[in-house]
């Protein structure tokens, strides 16, 4: 029995080792008190508080901005009694009484049906709140400088160069991936000669919407690239996810079942779209990988179309 009961404490010891070696926070709330019972030393390198005074504190939201407060409580209480697993973003108070961006995901326990603890992970997002803000600045400046196309209403390829720099800069940064489609309307020259610009112009508004439609979370950017042309910035998603997004816009396109008398390969509007992902290091380029996308757009247009090449 000492010998397991030895193991146990080893491998206690490990995980808590482990767990306060990464740069993700782990705490833990006593659901009857909402007081915490533990949270990680790095609590104290990332706002100036030691862990111990977060045990002993009367009221630990007292430590978030004010203006974040009484929303983040209200939806954290409300997602806990109902026994559901949730994220909050707010801003924290460092001991110097400055702010960081902080999230927290938040794992419910219950026990016998009945909420026992709240356990979770507090992430420092500082930097990437600043990037949504230099997005925010951005999409301002689209409304004042026209980085929109004048046609489908979507970005032009203007802001896309801003987007995709600011992207970049960040993926590096951060170590995460980003990835880019690109998307051609399939014999969309033969579109136009046969319907007519007006119903061509109609076909190019009605792919961008769809597309926007596509893109789902508040970072992805969506553009016309140029002509019957079109670009997808996906932030924070990793080759597979890409997959997915690059899939569904096809899809999305070919249930609209848009007529193309004139298309060699169907009667309908189908798109071929190339597919890039990466992990940008400090000796790569976003114009390199913008031609490396092109040039897999350009591969799928060569096997046959109505079709997504991937790399």
């Amino acid at each position: 029995m000492n010998d397991v009961a030895n193991e146990m404490e080893t491998n206690s010891d490990v995980y808590k080792t482990l767990l306060e070696s990464t740069r993700a926070i782990p705490w833990k709330i006593d659901w009857k008190t909402m007081k915490f019972t533990y949270i990680g030393p790095q609590i104290e390198h990332l706002l100036g508080w030691a862990p111990s005074s977060w045990v002993s504190v009367e009221d630990w939201a007292a430590r978030m901005h004010p203006d974040d407060r009484e929303a983040v409580v209200n939806f954290c209480v409300s997602q806990s009694k109902a026994g559901t697993d949730h994220e909050a973003d707010y801003r924290a108070q460092t001991k110097d009484g400055d702010y960081v961006w902080i999230r927290d995901v938040v794992h419910v326990v219950r026990k016998d049906g009945e909420v026992e603890a709240l356990i979770g992970f507090m992430f420092d997002i500082s930097e990437r709140k600043k990037t949504e803000e230099k997005l925010l600045r951005l999409q301002k400046e689209l409304e004042e400088l026209s980085f929109q196309d004048g046609l489908t209403g979507i970005a032009n390829r203007r802001m896309f160069d801003s987007i995709i720099n600011i992207e970049w800069d960040n993926a590096r940064r951060n170590h995460q991936p980003l990835s880019l489609i690109l998307l051609d309307i399939d014999y969309f020259k033969q579109y136009n000669d046969h319907y007519g610009h007006i119903e061509g112009d109609d076909c190019l508004k009605r792919v961008a919407e769809i597309l926007d439609s596509a893109a789902t979370r508040a970072r992805d950017f969506v553009g016309r690239y140029g002509g019957e042309e079109f670009v997808l910035v996906l932030p924070e998603t990793d080759a597979h996810s890409a997959e997915k997004v690059a899939d569904r816009c096809r899809r999305l396109i070919l249930e609209q079942q848009i007529p193309h008398e004139k298309s060699q390969i169907d009667q309908v509007l189908t798109v071929s779209l190339g597919v890039g992902t990466i992990i940008p290091s400090h000796t790569d380029e976003p114009r390199e990988f913008v031609e490396k996308v092109d040039k897999l757009l350009y591969k799928a247009k060569q096997k046959g179309r109505n079709r997504a090449e991937y790399g």
